[in-house]
């Protein structure tokens, strides 16, 4: 299998470079594109209006200056076009992408991305505020990949992996992919992971107002058998995301719409 890994960190992130190691352990042919810096948070965006440069960093490694779907766009339209990827990894992301997450990260987005262009694809992310987890993760890291070269993307599918990190301490006995303190891999829905979403007003120096947004740590939804659930309770999370977004449950109450002429 070939496979392209791209993520949000840029190029040079902890986690892309962890998840081409990994990938290399699984695959046959592992080639890298992704941001030449930090994207984070950018979703799905695509650079209409300004040119993009790719800097091939190494044999199989370029850096773009755009977005992960940029990098996405550019790998499969020009860098990969004669013989287009396999599977498309992307990540693995500093931070959990669980929730309402998945419609505002850039890692997420690049998955659906791909997915879009008729590639199958995985999103994977850590669960941390830093990246210090990640080398104790490792072997879980390969057997996911495993598991998924081995089972295969079910079609119109993209899955959003998470892992947790590893707690020995809480859970002394667990051991999984033979990482102590992992409990092991469910399949989950996707939980609501709520922001503070608070819009602070300060002015500069010179009296000129600017805003951040922002807000509290955010708070999630306690309900069992979500990503937000196992992954607090020590599992890693794999959900299935599809493209269609259309909500059929509200045909009933629209029916008055459906009318003709």
């Amino acid at each position: 299998m070939r496979v392209l890994i791209t993520n949000d960190d840029g190029v040079l992130a902890d986690g892309i470079r962890v998840l081409a190691e990994c990938a290399a352990e699984v695959f046959d042919e592992v080639l890298v594109v992704a941001p030449d810096s930090e994207r984070s948070a950018i979703s799905q965006a695509i650079s209409l209006h300004h040119p993009l440069r790719v800097e091939e960093l190494e044999p199989g490694r370029w850096s773009v200056s755009g977005t992960p779907v940029d990098s996405v766009f550019i790998a499969l339209g020009h860098l990969l076009a004669d013989a287009r990827p396999d599977l498309v990894l992307s990540g693995i992301n500093h931070g959990p992408n669980v929730g309402f997450d998945v419609y505002y990260s850039g890692t997420v987005g690049a998955a659906r991305e791909a997915l879009v262009h008729g590639v199958p694809s995985v999103a994977l992310s850590l669960s941390a505020r830093g990246t210090d987890a990640l080398d104790g993760l490792r072997p879980a890291i390969i057997d996911v990949l495993a598991l998924i070269r081995d089972t295969g993307v079910p079609a119109e599918t993209l899955l959003n992996v998470n892992f947790p990190t590893p707690r020995p301490d809480v859970w002394p006995d667990a051991r999984w992919a033979g990482v102590p303190g992992l409990r092991g891999l469910r399949v989950t829905d996707l939980g609501r992971r709520y922001y503070g979403n608070e819009v602070i007003y300060r002015e500069d120096p010179r009296g000129r107002p600017y805003y951040w947004i922002g807000g509290a740590f955010p708070r999630l939804e306690e309900r069992e058998g979500t990503d937000c659930d196992v992954l607090a309770n020590g599992y890693v999370s794999l959900t299935p995301i599809g493209l269609d977004a259309t909500r059929r449950a509200a045909f009933p109450a629209l029916a008055p719409f459906h009318q003709d002429g």
